[in-house]
Order: C-alpha cells, then sequence, then structure tokens
C-alpha cells in the first residue's frame, strides 16, 4: 500500500515572530494605559483621604482642647492660691497653679518652634471661692461653716489667712466623714484658722499637651511624671500633629472689659503683678496644625501654613513639607472660670 505524507496545515503551524512582537506591543501600549488611569485614580484618592485624615484628626484635637480650657480654673481661682505651687501629694508638683499655663519651665519643651500647654481644673461641687475656715482644733483638721460640701474621695486645699512668700499649698484628701463641722484631711498645714479650703472634687485635672514626634501627647500629673519626657509619660491624643501654638488674650484696659486688648506668651505681670495679672487673662487663642499621612510626589503645599498671630508666634515647619497637605484648626477660647475682679486687684 502506498504511505500518505503527513503535511501539516498552515492553520495549526502557531504564531509567527512578526504576531509575536504585535501582540507584545499591543500588551504594552495597554499596560501604559491601565498604570496611567491608575496613577491619575490613585492621586485623587490620596487628594481626598489625605485632606480628610487631616481634617478629622484636627478637629478631634481641637475638640479635646477647647474641651479643658473651658474648665480651666474651675475651683481654685482665688488671689491666695494663684500662682503658687502645689504639691500634688504623689512625689510630683504643680510649679504654677494657674488656669492655663503656656511653656512652663517644669516639663520639657516638645517638637521644635510648638508650644506646651498646662491645664489645671477642679471638678467639685462646691462653692468656687472655697469656705472659711472657722478654726483649727488638730493639725489635720479644720472647723467649717459647710461640712456638707466636702465627701470622702474628694481632693481639698487649704489656704492660710495670710498668703505665703514663696506660697507653697498641698492637694490632700478628705481622711474620713465630716464629723460636725470638723473636716479631717490626710495632710493638714498650719497657721489654717481663717484661711480658706477649697474642694476640688475627686477627680482634678493637671493635664499638659505637647507635640512629640508629629504627634499630640498629654500628660496628667496625677498618674504620669510630666516632667520627663519619655514616651512611658505621653499619651498620644492625635498623629500627624506638626504644630501647637498658643497665646493669652489679655485685657489690659484700666477698667477691667473682659475684652482681649493684647495677645502675647507673657501674662501682663510688669503691668498688675504676679497674681493680678492672672485676672487679666481671659482666654487662650491657639492654632493646630495636622498633615497628611502620605507624602506626595511633588510639592503641593504653597503657602506655608499661617494664623493671626503668625508675626509673633510663627508656624515653622521641618524641611521638605512642601510634600504634605495641611490643616489649619485656630480657635479662641474664654476662660469662663475668671472671675469679675479679684480682691485687691484693679477693677
Amino acid at each position: 500500500m502506498r504511505s500518505l505524507a503527513f503535511i501539516p496545515s498552515r492553520r495549526a503551524a502557531g504564531f509567527s515572530l512578526v504576531e509575536l512582537m504585535v501582540g507584545i506591543v499591543v500588551a504594552m501600549a495597554a499596560v501604559v494605559v491601565v498604570m496611567q488611569v491608575f496613577k491619575v485614580t490613585e492621586g485623587q484618592r490620596r487628594n481626598t483621604t489625605g485632606g480628610d485624615d487631616a481634617a478629622t484628626t484636627g478637629a478631634i484635637a481641637v475638640s479635646l482642647l477647647q474641651r479643658d480650657l473651658r474648665q480651666a480654673g474651675q475651683g481654685f481661682l482665688n488671689p491666695q492660691m494663684l500662682d503658687c505651687q502645689l504639691n500634688l501629694g504623689n512625689g510630683r508638683s504643680v510649679g504654677e497653679l494657674v488656669p492655663v499655663h503656656i511653656n512652663p519651665t517644669t516639663i520639657p519643651e516638645g517638637d521644635d518652634n510648638t508650644d506646651v500647654l498646662l491645664i489645671n481644673y477642679g471638678s467639685g461641687w462646691g462653692a468656687p471661692e472655697g469656705g472659711l475656715i472657722v478654726s483649727q482644733p488638730g493639725p489635720a483638721q479644720y472647723n467649717t461653716g459647710a461640712p456638707q460640701a466636702y465627701q470622702v474621695g474628694d481632693r481639698l486645699i487649704a489656704t492660710p489667712a495670710i498668703r505665703t512668700t514663696p506660697c507653697a499649698l498641698t492637694l490632700t484628701g478628705l481622711a474620713a466623714a465630716p464629723a460636725g463641722n470638723t473636716v479631717t484631711v490626710g495632710l493638714g498645714i498650719a497657721g489654717a484658722s481663717g484661711g480658706m479650703l477649697f474642694n476640688l472634687g475627686r477627680t482634678p485635672r493637671f493635664v499638659a499637651y505637647a507635640v512629640r514626634s508629629g504627634r499630640l501627647t498629654a500628660c496628667d500629673f496625677f498618674v504620669q511624671n510630666c516632667t520627663n519626657a519619655a514616651p512611658d509619660n505621653w499619651t498620644e491624643i492625635a498623629d500627624n500633629i506638626v504644630s501647637l501654638r498658643a497665646e493669652y488674650a489679655i485685657d489690659n484696659s484700666p477698667t477691667r472689659t473682659l475684652v482681649a486688648s493684647t495677645y502675647g506668651q507673657a501674662p501682663p505681670t510688669a503691668m498688675f503683678g504676679a497674681t493680678c495679672a492672672w485676672s487679666r487673662v481671659i482666654g487662650v487663642r491657639l492654632v493646630l496644625v495636622a498633615r497628611s499621612r502620605q507624602s506626595e510626589t511633588s510639592d503641593v503645599a504653597a503657602p506655608a501654613p499661617r494664623w493671626t498671630s503668625s508675626a509673633s508666634t510663627p508656624i515653622t515647619l521641618e524641611d521638605g513639607w512642601e510634600r504634605f497637605r495641611y490643616k489649619t484648626f485656630e480657635t479662641t477660647v474664654p476662660l469662663r472660670n475668671v472671675p469679675g475682679s479679684f480682691t485687691g486687684c484693679s477693677p
């Protein structure tokens, strides 16, 4: 029988080299187009989410600062206590007991060109002007006309009838429920008869805020050592916060009007004296700057973030700041607990 030779058809021969090269070129063009579309959409996504992240983070951080500032000074705004050193009874102390202290010397600085805020306030339900100490039957006992204003667990401060120089006070707890008109504390002071007894409640706050390593952090003197910048002492409140600047709102008018006439980082002690100067600090103006999480491939931030007090207290950012997006939050918070006048101070 005659054998038939197998002749493969052209259709079964596969792709030619030219066809393969054309296919590769078409595929590469498709990849380039897809990557360009992805780059555009990813840039839009980063623009949107980066700005949203900064806005959300900054809004939360400012809200926390405003909450504490509105309560600043509650329970201790009295000339007998203002600007005194306060021993907290836990081995730590507040150097100057004032509603708000900008850049206190006892607390380490934060990031370069940022400010530190120390905000102090009580949580008591008693009279903010305190209760008169009628007599002192014992070293840690005070007779007062309103013993029902003090309960076990409250934190109290006793002041002598005449302010001492230098002024040093102690925060102490109520050792037992009042017996009659007698209030017994854990640690008393001498010469309290005729002085005042102040109730700061069970949870007074002595909290410091600082920007550390690009994060807004807080430290409570009651549970942490705020005189040490170690990370264990400072709790992160918000990340990607690059600046915190603050100034006192000061009423310098001859007759107190409760309207800010100047702003600055120093209270007007030269004009009104160390204690009376704090009666002229009626608010705090501050700015918080939040930054997007990711840097961009090209400069996107121009001009640099600014605020009302940029001339006297500028916002200064680190090198490379142009590659990020920023949100600036500026506010002025009145100190609602500052009384209309202090005894012995000008009206």
